[in-house]
């Protein structure tokens, strides 16, 4: 049994939908990255008494993607991509957290266009604190790195001087503040 991180409570955590964020990092043209970002709409961190007993879970909204492209960002909510219509949520559920020295690792399945996979998240606990209106709440950073192939996103173009347009592996990034319920 781990103790939980100095600040963190036993309780349930409502994942603050317009104060959390999910972002990607994608290689193009094998020589620059693509940027965006995926609403987190709805989550719960539920902690245990120990850090073995919590678990997390997350949707994102497919089609709020934004990378500063309107175009890209139809494409992306494309059948070419995560078909956004059909599958309009990515979700997380946690199977197991731990500690890994300051820090954590959250282990749980991925869904994307309807495929799971299994991920692992490295974790920073961010911290406690009182907002100005009297809501307790509790900050986490977390990062992963995925196979697009791996959940079905195969789309892509070959290059003229070789290689394809989309590279394979995408590093997802969240900032997530959640507000303990009372």
């Amino acid at each position: 049994m781990t103790a939980l991180p100095t600040g963190l409570t036993a309780g349930t955590h409502a994942i603050d939908a317009s104060h959390s964020q999910a972002a990607f990092v994608v290689r193009h043209a094998g020589i620059s990255k693509v940027r965006g970002s995926i609403a987190i709409s709805a989550g719960t961190i539920t902690v245990g008494e120990d850090l073995e007993s919590s678990s997390v879970t997350a949707t994102l909204d497919a089609a709020s993607v934004s990378t500063g492209d309107e175009g890209r960002d139809g494409h992306l909510r494309s059948a070419d991509f995560w078909d956004a219509e059909s599958n309009p949520t990515w979700t997380f559920t946690s199977t197991s957290v731990r500690a890994d020295g300051d820090d954590y690792v959250i282990e749980g399945d991925l869904t994307i266009n309807g495929t799971t996979r299994p991920v692992t998240l490295e974790t920073e606990f961010s911290g406690a604190a009182t907002d100005p209106f009297g809501n307790p709440r509790v900050g986490f950073e977390a990062s992963t790195k995925i196979s697009r192939k791996d959940f079905g996103l195969t789309w892509n173009a070959p290059l003229e001087a070789g290689g394809v347009l989309i590279g394979d592996k995408i590093t997802i990034t969240l900032d997530v503040s959640a507000i303990t319920a009372s």
